[in-house]
């Protein structure tokens, strides 16, 4: 009876992790064949049937630096991700938490906040390319950064308001009655122990930033464009040049699995942390 149940509980894992094993392979398997192609040339890479094993290359990124100018495209990108980030951040922070502690606005402005994100892009970007060309934001990346600040700020507040739910209203008692101020308790007591929730914040919101192609089409030029839009002008009128977009594309995810190293026991943490009333 004991065996029979051991027996059964080593069947249970091995099927577990087997089909753990096989969803990871599928979900891995298009990033790593990217990445293979970025070391090969662009005979081998264009090869039916594929080949597996071949001299690597460097031939493509070097040419994505040399011809693309492809760390222009990085930088941009790298700069509106960051400067919406740490600008968004804050804002959506006293924000969601004026929503959560004083109910600010009530009901109908808490929803009309989630009502901006009910809008898809493609009805926003046509007036904001009007107005922004009327101040001369167009090409700039001041005005990307705006831009991106209108669809951030309101995701980023709706998911802070929910951390900021989740801490008791007594820890700030406590501290009012000691003596502080509510801007002394917000950033004493209760931003530590949100700070958690505010970094996976801050990191989605770097990644939408980062992958954003819409907006980075419509508003900016040859000399403010993004990574998305780079890669996206790799499919040519002779086709699409597969070896540099597969070494722009591994060059483009880079900063998203250094993110996801660096963060990921807070990342875990914060996206878990409102799930729990």
């Amino acid at each position: 009876m004991f065996r029979s149940k051991k027996l059964k509980k080593r069947l249970a894992d091995f099927f577990t992790y087997f089909l753990l094993t096989l969803f990871s392979l599928i979900i891995l398997l298009p990033v790593l064949w990217v990445v293979r192609t970025s070391f090969a040339t662009e005979l081998i890479a264009y090869e039916i049937p594929p080949r597996f094993i071949f001299r690597p290359t460097l031939e493509n990124y070097l040419e994505l630096f040399k011809v693309n100018h492809f760390e222009v495209y990085f930088r941009n990108s790298l700069i509106t991700a960051l400067a919406t980030t740490l600008i968004s951040v804050p804002i959506a922070a006293l924000g969601g938490y004026a929503f959560a502690r004083y109910r600010t606005g009530g009901l109908p402005l808490q929803f009309g906040v989630l009502g901006t994100q009910m809008l898809p892009g493609i009805v926003l970007i046509l007036p904001i390319f009007v107005l922004f060309k009327e101040l001369g934001l167009t090409n700039t990346l001041y005005g990307l950064i705006l831009a991106y600040m209108t669809f951030n700020l309101p995701f980023l507040v709706w998911i802070l308001m929910g951390f900021f739910e989740n801490i008791p209203k007594e820890l700030e008692e406590a501290a009012w009655i000691d003596g502080a101020s509510p801007s002394r308790a917000f950033f004493s007591v209760v931003f530590p122990i949100t700070a958690p929730g505010i970094m996976a914040g801050a990191v989605l919101s770097f990644i939408m930033c980062w992958n954003e192609f819409l907006f980075a089409l419509i508003l900016t030029g040859s000399g403010t464009s993004t990574v998305p839009v780079s890669l996206a002008a790799m499919a040519t009128q002779r086709g699409v040049l597969i070896g540099k977009l597969a070494a722009g594309t591994t060059l483009g995810i880079l900063p998203m699995v250094l993110i996801s190293l660096f963060v990921q026991k807070y990342l875990v943490r914060g996206l878990t942390f409102g799930a729990i009333k």
